[in-house]
């Protein structure tokens, strides 16, 4: 059997200086052919296009140690060695046009040189087969530059410990981004397991959907963190709400001005796409940016490149975006206010994230995490008695309890309580103050949405004039007898929903009649409404 090795070019490990010095250190591509209890018929190498000066030196070198070993390479022309779904694809696309032999050769991966992204990329292809061998792993000796060799084969129960490895590794990600909470809700679990996976294996632009309060600038503000703690960005995060972003300032805020664009234009501004480089870009509520904003900040993603305001010379930014939005893109894009073109390319990595009414088994999780927070912001320990803790877990999942601004509101009330909390203890009576005032909070928000909801209805079919002369009873009930009729099959089906109760005291129920008449008092008739 023929011994087939398939590895990357280290451009650190087997660079080691291109002069004579290179021949005394450890270079691990160069040091397999140096193992005289491991013979190499054919080495794969496999090297990005901008390596080829140091893959041809390596060759060279390889040769002159094992002349009888056949010696190919493969080329590869990844934009981003730490895209995943990049990488993983042009690899992918190697194994597929190579001709494997396993009856013939035993294959062996070497998977200590390359980027810890190329590294996992070989380990799965390898696992799954694409390539049907044993994986090789090398290190440095302290004597001699061939070092140290070991086969790593997966059908072995070192492979438990290697997936088990990736498994723990993905828990401490997820655990990461839901900032520590122990949260119970399967759909938000699924959501961030998910999530983990895309934020360390793609570079792809993330869109986070959700209502206000959701969480979304949060959820951002900690998948950049664990990109950055595994080595996905090198730069910072900038944020930046676009609800804020009007005409000329939209423009210069993301992409910059130079100096004399406009009339308080004193000096140039880079912009935050540009202090976004090598960094996250995060756009919180994108549906509020301009079209002309939105043209250019497609550009901007697909090109890494875009133009500040007043200049003719373009700029580079590489950055990664993630962006939020509580409104619904889809119809911005009908209403002709949000970009086609741009939707489809956000909309890779969609994530909904639900409402705390929604996720009511993670309340008293959250409930913690708040006073937790609370606790390490001004340097006390602040908890419930057990009733008062009781009592107001109760109120918090009943139909009352709107949670209208979700974690917002959470937020708000559990700082509410701690703050007031003498000794440190919230008590039945805070919380007894507490839900009044959330009580009322809310209900004036569902009088304001039922109030403009009347007047809407009745607009849609009653004249401004007529309606200055109906009192807010009768608008009320006009609204809801024409909700019922728009809903209704029929005159006759809205009549019996309307008198229910009314039409069984009657000897002869004339449903239609009634309320025939009782539409023509403002000029309407059942057919206007349907």
């Amino acid at each position: 059997m023929k011994t087939t090795v398939i590895g990357i070019l280290g451009s650190r490990l087997d660079h080691q200086g291109l002069g004579k010095r290179r021949h005394s250190r450890w270079r691990p591509s160069v040091g397999i052919l140096m193992h005289p209890d491991f013979s190499v018929d054919e080495f794969v190498l496999i090297h990005h296009e901008d390596e080829a000066e140091l893959a041809g030196i390596t060759l060279r070198d390889m040769h002159e140690l094992a002349p009888n070993t056949r010696l190919t390479s493969h080329v590869v022309n990844y934009n981003n060695p730490w895209d995943f779904g990049e990488v993983y694809s042009q690899l992918h696309d190697f194994t597929r046009h190579y001709r494997f032999d396993p009856e013939q050769s035993n294959y062996y991966v070497h998977i200590t040189t390359g980027t810890h992204v190329a590294q996992i990329c070989l380990f799965l292809l390898t696992e799954a087969n694409y390539i049907p061998g044993k994986l090789l792993q090398t290190s440095p000796s302290k004597e001699g530059t061939q070092g140290t060799l070991q086969i790593i084969d997966l059908d072995l129960s070192r492979y438990d410990q290697i997936a088990s490895r990736f498994e723990r590794e993905a828990q401490e990600g997820m655990a990461y981004l839901k900032g520590g909470i122990d949260t119970r809700n399967p759909a938000f679990n699924a959501l961030i397991a998910q999530l983990e996976q895309v934020s360390i294996r793609s570079a792809a632009p993330i869109l986070l959907t959700g209502a206000t309060g959701v969480g979304k600038s949060r959820l951002a503000k900690r998948i950049y963190a664990l990109k950055k703690q595994r080595g996905q960005v090198s730069g910072k995060l900038v944020e930046v709400n676009c609800a804020t972003l009007r005409g000329d300032n939209a423009m210069s805020a993301l992409f910059g001005h130079v100096k004399g664009a406009f009339t308080d234009a004193l000096t140039a501004r880079s912009g935050l796409l540009r202090e976004a480089d090598k960094g996250l870009l995060f756009l919180d509520e994108i549906g509020e940016l301009g079209l002309d904003e939105q043209a250019m900040l497609l550009r901007a993603i697909e090109d890494k490149v875009f133009t500040p305001f007043g200049s003719d010379k373009e700029t580079s930014s590489d950055f990664q975006l993630i962006a939020g939005t509580n409104r619904d893109l889809f119809q911005r894009v009908r209403d002709g206010k949000f970009r086609e073109d741009l939707l489809a390319r956000i909309n890779l990595w969609t994530y909904e994230l639900p409402g705390l009414r929604h996720r009511l088994e993670d309340l008293e999780a959250n409930i913690e995490y708040e006073l937790q927070q609370f606790t390490r912001k001004v340097g006390h320990k602040v908890s419930f008695n057990k009733a008062a803790r009781e009592q107001y877990l109760a109120f918090a999942q009943t139909p009352a309890a709107t949670w209208r601004a979700n974690f917002r509101d959470l937020n708000s009330s559990i700082t509410r309580m701690a703050t007031l909390a003498n000794g440190g203890r919230i008590t039945e009576e805070s919380v007894t103050e507490e839900i009044r005032r959330l009580r009322y909070d809310w209900g004036s928000f569902q009088e304001v949405a039922a109030s403009n909801n009347t007047d809407s209805v009745l607009r849609e079919f009653v004249a401004d004039e007529v309606l200055e002369t109906i009192d807010h009873f009768d608008r009320v009930q006009l609204a809801e007898v024409i909700r019922v009729c728009r809903t209704a099959k029929s005159l006759a089906d809205a009549g019996r929903s309307l008198f229910n109760v009314s039409r069984t005291q009657r000897a002869s129920a004339n449903d239609s009649h009634r309320l025939r008449v009782y539409l023509q008092k403002y000029g309407l008739t059942f057919q206007q409404l349907t």
